[in-house]
């Protein structure tokens, strides 16, 4: 299976949106990542459903929704109605995990849970089966350009043995401080997608930095 990249869309120039997004249709790119935070769960309010809206008319590429904020189960059917494909949601924000990876699963969205980076790996022995995709916060949640948690490592490790363990296929999705000095390294202890912003948008040239990321891992 090859290895994905998705570049995060909270490091794009929102006054440029469409622009950004276009360039990411013509690159290797896999997947969008789109960061919704509400300013209650993690200390920043990135963007809401108008902005989707208008990322998801020019997408040609999956929508990979991360919900970065408390109560996410009451807007499931909205992020599925505006266009998520996958549909990520916070651990530490779902009381009832299971309850809420089945009501994704039934909006016909894939389902996946992310990590923060001080939530142990083994919290997710009982449900990891029932997931598409788990995302490893390899940054605290937020805000983006932050620094890369060299932990990040031992958790994938940890994470891939359960996945192995298990029997599943569950992917794992690295986001945050992803760049081709540790993307080889994530690759080989069991990433699957790589998450990258300011690395991909702050580029001078993101398409090729896209090729480089894509070559690089496969």
């Amino acid at each position: 299976m090859s290895k994905l990249v998705a570049p995060s869309v909270l490091a794009a120039d929102f006054a440029n949106i469409q622009r950004d997004v276009e360039m990411i249709n013509n690159s290797e790119a896999d997947w969008f990542h789109i960061d919704i935070m509400d300013g209650v769960f993690v200390p920043n309010i990135s963007f809401g459903m108008p902005v989707m809206k208008a990322i998801k008319k020019h997408a040609t590429k999956p929508l990979d929704v991360h919900l970065m904020i408390v109560n996410p189960d009451q807007y499931i059917k909205t992020f599925k109605e505006i266009g998520a494909d996958i549909l990520t949601v916070h651990y530490e924000a779902c009381t009832h995990l299971h309850r809420t990876i089945q009501a994704i699963k039934a909006e016909g969205m894939q389902a996946g849970v992310a990590l923060n980076p001080h939530t142990p790996v083994a919290v997710l022995e009982d449900i990891v089966q029932e997931l598409d995709l788990v995302c490893i916060m390899s940054v605290n949640p937020g805000f983006g350009g932050q620094s890369f948690i060299e932990n990040t490592y031992t958790k994938v490790q940890q994470l891939k043995n359960l996945i192995t363990f298990k029997g599943c296929e569950t992917k794992i999705e690295i986001d945050g401080g992803v760049t081709n000095q540790n993307a080889n390294n994530l690759v080989e202890v069991g990433a699957d997608v790589l998450v990258a912003g300011s690395y991909v948008f702050g580029a001078e040239d993101p398409i090729a930095t896209v090729k480089e990321l894509k070559t690089m891992i496969n």
